[in-house]
């Protein structure tokens, strides 16, 4: 579990945040011993996006400070995005700026019903980062990506669930274990076999339908040779339920 602690700004993105995020995304992305990531908020948020306030104490600089500091969050999702197993965001409170496009660069989005959502830039005259412009026309479509782009009015958790924004709107007070239970089944299932899939995943926007086809097959043999999916052939013949160990 990957927590952004800063509660009493509703985990909103300063340089020192991006940089823990940067680390603790990697580390999790590199532990073999982790088969499944939740990366959630605390206190009342899961994250406002971008220190505003940080940024008008720093507005003479910000250019500078926006390569400096914001690469940390970019390699924070590059490693999300290209991490061998799930990753799912457990969102309540809030999910604006960069904190919408955290969500967005994770697999799977499980969202308490009393979130708000909005993309926020353009109302303090900025263009996206965090790959925004990159996940949401993948997600929604290019049209509704500029509808949230250009008119960034906040939104409720059924509008994000009807937008293919998130998979789950559960009340705020079952978040926890509906978000536990998930995470569970995540992290006792084919762990090999879910990095092949993000990995098809993530390749098929770029490219032929016969290149995908022939790394479906790849990712299929790989998978094949491992002992997961020796004992997932095994439990559906035996009839009884497959114990992964993520190999």
């Amino acid at each position: 579990t990957i927590t952004l602690n800063r509660p009493e700004v509703f985990n909103a993105m300063d340089s020192a945040l991006m940089s823990e995020l940067r680390d603790a995304c990697e580390r999790a992305a590199a532990d073999a011993s982790v088969r499944a990531i939740a990366l959630r908020g605390a206190g009342r948020g899961f994250c406002a996006g971008g220190d505003v306030p940080s940024f008008h104490r720093e507005i003479d600089t910000m250019a500078d400070t926006v390569h400096r500091f914001g690469r940390d969050m970019h390699f924070a999702m590059w490693a999300l995005r290209r991490a061998a197993k799930p990753v799912v965001a457990v969102v309540h409170g809030a999910a604006a700026g960069a904190g919408f496009a955290l969500m967005c660069a994770t697999d799977l989005v499980i969202a308490a019903d009393d979130t708000r959502f909005t993309l926020a830039y353009t109302a303090i005259g900025a263009s996206p980062d965090g790959g925004s412009s990159y996940f949401l026309p993948r997600l929604v479509g290019y049209r509704r990506a500029m509808e949230l782009v250009l008119l960034p009015d906040a939104f409720d958790a059924a509008t994000a669930l009807s937008l293919g924004l998130i998979n789950r709107v559960v009340p705020a007070a079952d978040l926890d274990a509906e978000a536990a239970a998930w995470l569970a089944r995540l992290a006792s299932g084919p762990t090999a076999a879910y990095g092949e899939c993000k990995r098809l995943m993530n390749a098929s926007f770029d490219t032929t339908m016969e290149t995908q086809m022939e790394r479906e097959l790849d990712a299929f043999a790989r998978c094949a040779a491992g002992p997961d999916f020796r004992e997932g052939v095994a439990a559906f013949t035996q009839k009884r339920k497959p114990v992964f160990v993520g190999r």
